[in-house]
């Protein structure tokens, strides 16, 4: 047949045609009794009408192919004048290789197993090509005589038909593919470089997880993640190259080798490299790959993985597949060749990847130096797109090569395009970020009905909506809440469980102490640091028992100190017992709770907008840093005016001594500065980040403990020290009992004023509403992802029942104070380790439990026996502290930043959305109206009025929801003022 095949080549060269002969028939005769094969049936045959003249005639008896071609064009003389051995012809005969999947001119999508068995080389005969005949060895197993192998596989048309016989079925794919299911990628880009041997390998220089990092030439080591920026030249030349070049979908091979030999054998189909090159860019591919810090790239089983490779995997997603790219020039190439491969299933290929992960998808380019396709910057390309999620997306469920070129088209319509010119700063910038944000938005769009679904759903465990029972919402919150009592002790048994127990504990003893000194000043001391550690610890151990939500933390806040101050003026001034009277609004407010709670009052915080929470943040930080200054400024008053007389800060006469002041004022604010700067440097550059993150939680502690050891090397200048009783007792013993008379402990206690308890109660229950509801939809936003759930009527109903039982012993009220709760569910959220370099951590999980706020509060009460300590630390720190907490309180609210807008010019305001959807002058119209309704707060609170302090904060409310809504567009108010998340 060979010798036959090479006179047909020679005839056909002459422009003469043997399609439909009879000299097919006699060829077919002769070659079946030759062989000793039995007679074909004709029927049998199946004829494909190819573009360009050529005609295949394909017997499938034969199990053998026959190509006879008129072509348009002469073409050199073939050399048959050397026919090979008859031997193998048999071997021909019995091994086939469908030429049907030879026509799938780089579109092939996952043809069967038995189909890709028979191929020109295995795979051990591939891993030696580099020193096969390989010419020979495709001779032997195919009819491809040199003379007639440029005649045996033409480029089809786009247009081409196929016509086949009743009888022909062609191979399902659908049946075998397997997982299409999108996964995370990881990419690495490899290009083909010459070594200090002046030896080919395949070279890392590029990765992305998902932001792209390079290898620094000069120094070899990995530079800093950051975003590609891509030409617009080398995503044309993208799309170019893949929509004329070989995509092959849901290849079935395991092994590097055969999906080379697949790759390259479709090279030769798509006409994009010539048959006789096989050798040489089987060999390309399958050089050996060099790393980046890693010396042994090879992963054999049971090998411990390097520090590096530990390190790499831990950035990347548990379920992430690979993407490998291959790009670089080589010289026996005539013109560039392309290939994109898509695995039927993820498979570790050995020595190829930097770190074990499952490779999906292979790109491969290779082409001549001489082009003037720049390779570096098409491998770029693809590998951003592949690191793009809407792009992988497409590329896992891409049935054909123009879903891929669709995919494509999609990134370049959300990409921007840079004009060539000089930018004059980073400013200029601002505009492309914010453009690009838009589009962005559009195509999130997109999905926006699939998202609406799982909200609708969510609504129907929304624990603030309504039931209509009477007490519907309690009940409901029980029931979600209690069976999961049991894993809120065992969740507990973790590492970071233990450590934050330590870092709260810190933070929760620092402002019982702070509190307790300021409160035991507005009351003589009444209630002092005892009462206050004595209630920090009772109510925040039942209330981890008993409540919903045990990463709140139960603790004083500032409006329940101005309220305590105010209430205690009035009863001073009007001869009433302050303890006394404190016991009857605590009975008032267990009514008024369980009455809330009935109706499912807890509602109502819906209506609490950003208007109204940032007004009242505001009016903490600012109670704060007035408090500390005010203090500061009575103890220079006094030493200033009265030389070495007397001075009275917190209650306690002393005797003044020089420099108290001076001190006094360094103790602040190094305490201030101190603590200030470590949680700064929490974000610095400095350290490992575990150490970082341990200076920056512990700064406070840090800085009390550094000022302390300074005032007590000092020991010539007198400072006031905290007034703590020794072991378990009340601040004042001459002048109170741990338990509370409710008719008066000296004198009777007015009945009037029994049912007149009421009013204050009822300020005193907005407190404790606003601040604790409003805490735990912060602690609770669904960035946290918290699984067991919340209860706002339960977690309402014990802090408050808590309070007020706790008045009948001389204990101050509580609330859920919004920073330490915050900054304990921040200790407990464990944060994924697969982050991408330069990308924001993501929430994993939060530690719901209830073991680290109950030690907490345990460990808080253990603190009264360690009053000697206490005593020793100045007053001056506690209003460093004070300062410090009045600062940190500022940050985040946007009525912050808005002020410090109105001493703006509009051209250096931020890039926010309130400043870019807002005109300027209603922006700042908001803000003074914002700042009116602080002012006439502040003014309430420094009157006699103070009492009606809750109310008037109250009434910002229906400021927001009618006055605001007639000034304001409802767009303007969606930009500035949105509900609290």
């Amino acid at each position: 047949w060979h010798l036959v095949s090479g006179h047909i080549s020679a005839l056909s060269c002459l422009g003469y045609s043997f399609v439909g002969s009879p000299f097919i028939s006699f060829l077919k005769s002769a070659v079946i009794s030759l062989c000793g094969l039995p007679p074909t049936n004709p029927k049998t045959a199946h004829y494909t009408l190819e573009g360009r003249g050529v005609t295949q005639v394909k017997y499938s008896d034969f199990n053998s192919n026959f190509f006879l071609s008129s072509p348009r064009k002469p073409c050199p003389a073939s050399s048959s004048s050397d026919p090979p051995d008859p031997t193998p012809l048999i071997r021909v005969a019995s091994r086939s290789y469908d030429l049907q999947e030879r026509r799938c001119t780089g579109n092939m999508t996952g043809a069967e197993q038995a189909k890709y068995e028979r191929i020109p080389t295995d795979e051990s005969e591939a891993q030696t090509l580099a020193s096969a005949d390989l010419d020979g060895i495709k001779s032997h197993r195919f009819e491809d005589v040199p003379g007639v192998r440029r005649h045996l596989v033409r480029k089809s048309t786009k247009g081409q038909v196929v016509h086949v016989g009743k009888d022909h079925k062609e191979p399902s794919t659908r049946s075998q593919k397997k997982d299409r299911t999108p996964h995370e990628v990881f990419v690495e880009l490899n290009e083909l470089i010459m070594d200090k041997n002046q030896e080919m390998q395949w070279r890392e220089t590029a990765r992305w997880i998902k932001f792209e990092e390079d290898v620094e030439e000069e120094t070899d080591r990995w530079g800093k993640p950051h975003v590609a920026s891509l030409s617009f030249r080398s995503l044309l030349e993208l799309r170019k190259t893949i929509s004329h070049g070989a995509v092959l979908l849901d290849l079935d091979q395991k092994t590097l080798p055969g999906i080379a030999h697949q790759v390259v054998e479709q090279m030769i189909i798509s006409d994009q490299i010539k048959a006789e090159d096989r050798a040489n860019v089987l060999r390309a591919l399958l050089l050996k790959h060099r790393y980046t810090t890693i010396t042994t790239p090879k992963h054999q089983p049971g090998q411990s993985k390097s520090k590096h490779e530990l390190k790499l995997l831990e950035k990347i997603p548990e379920n992430a597949e690979a993407t490998v790219v291959l790009v670089g020039s080589v010289d026996f190439l005539e013109q560039p060749t392309m290939a994109f491969v898509r695995l039927q299933e993820a498979e570790e290929l050995d020595s190829v990847l930097e770190v074990p992960v499952p490779v999906r998808f292979i790109f491969v380019l290779l082409g001549p130096p001489s082009t003037n396709m720049d390779y570096h910057q098409i491998g770029r390309s693809i590998s951003t797109l592949m690191s793009d999620k809407h792009f992988h997306e497409s590329a896992y469920l891409a049935d054909d090569r123009q879903d891929l070129l669709n995919a494509i088209n999609g990134f370049l319509d959300c990409s921007i395009v840079l004009p060539p010119s000089e930018m004059g700063g980073e400013e200029l910038l601002r505009s492309v970020a914010r453009f690009q944000k838009e589009m962005l938005r559009k195509r999130e769009e997109q999905g926006a009905l699939l998202a609406k679904e799982p909200k609708s759903q969510k609504e129907k465990d929304d624990p603030l909506q309504r039931t209509g029972r009477p007490f519907g919402g309690l009940i409901r919150d029980v029931k979600r809440r209690y069976p999961k009592y049991v894993s809120d002790f065992k969740d507990a048994l973790n590492a970071q469980c233990a450590a934050a127990v330590i870092f709260i504990y810190f933070a929760a003893l620092s402002p019982a102490i702070t509190f307790g000194g300021l409160l035991g000043e507005k009351t003589e001391g009444l209630i002092g640091v005892s009462e206050l550690i004595v209630a920090t610890a009772v109510q925040g151990v039942l209330f981890c028992l008993l409540g919903a939500q045990p990463l709140l933390v139960v603790g004083f806040s500032g409006p329940l100190l101005v309220f305590e101050e105010a209430f205690y003026s009035f009863c001073k001034g009007n001869g009433i017992e302050y303890l006394t009277g404190r016991v009857w609004i605590g009975f008032w407010l267990i009514v008024i709770v369980v009455t809330t709670v009935a109706l499912e009052g807890s509602f109502l915080v819906r209506f609490v907008s950003r208007f109204t929470q940032e007004i009242f943040s505001f009016l903490i930080s600012l109670i704060f840093i007035f408090e500390t200054f005010s203090k500061i400024g009575k103890v220079l008053t006094a030493e200033l005016l009265l030389g070495n007389g007397t001075i009275s800060v917190v209650s306690v006469k002393v005797l003044g001594e020089p420099n108290t002041a001076l001190l006094s004022l360094v103790l602040m604010s190094g305490t201030f500065f101190i603590a200030f700067y470590l949680r700064k440097f929490k974000n610095s550059a400095f350290f490992p980040g575990k150490l970082r993150r341990i200076i920056g939680d512990f700064g406070v502690p840090i800085a009390i403990l550094i000022m302390v050891l300074v005032d007590y090397s000092i020991r010539d200048t007198y400072t006031q020290k905290l007034s703590v009783p020794s072991g378990f007792s009340v601040t004042s013993p001459e002048k109170r009992g741990w338990v509370i008379n409710p008719l008066g402990m000296y004198t009777p206690f007015p009945i009037w004023m029994m049912f007149g308890s009421v009013l204050p109660a009822l300020l005193v229950f907005i407190l404790i509403f606003m601040e604790t509801q409003i805490t735990t939809l912060i602690v609770s936003k669904k960035e946290r992802m918290l699984v067991k759930g919340s209860g706002f009527h339960l977690d309402l109903l014990v802090i408050v029942v808590l309070g007020g039982t706790s008045a009948l012993f001389g204990l101050p009220w509580m609330a859920a104070a919004t920073v330490r709760s915050v900054t304990h569910a921040n200790a407990l959220t464990v944060m994924s380790k697969a982050v991408a370099p330069g990308d924001k951590p993501r929430i994993q999980e939060v530690k719901e439990q209830r073991v680290t706020g109950l030690l907490v509060a345990i460990l808080v009460g253990l603190s009264i026996v360690i009053g000697d300590l206490l005593r020793q630390i100045p007053i001056a720190v506690l209003f460093g502290i004070f300062l410090y907490m009045g600062v940190m309180s500022l940050n985040g609210i946007q009525f912050t930043e808005r002020l410090m807008l109105l001493l703006m010019p509009p051209k250096y305001h931020p890039d926010h959305t309130y400043v870019r959807k807002v005109k300027t002058l209603r922006m700042h119209l908001y803000t003074v109206i914002q700042l009116v309704c602080l002012a006439a707060l502040w003014a309430v609170m420094s009157t006699v009025a103070s009492l009606a302090f809750p109310f008037v904060l109250i009434l910002t409310v229906p400021v927001k929801m009618f006055l605001l809504s007639r000034i304001f567009t409802a767009r303007e108010m969606q930009c500035v003022s949105w509900p609290i998340h």
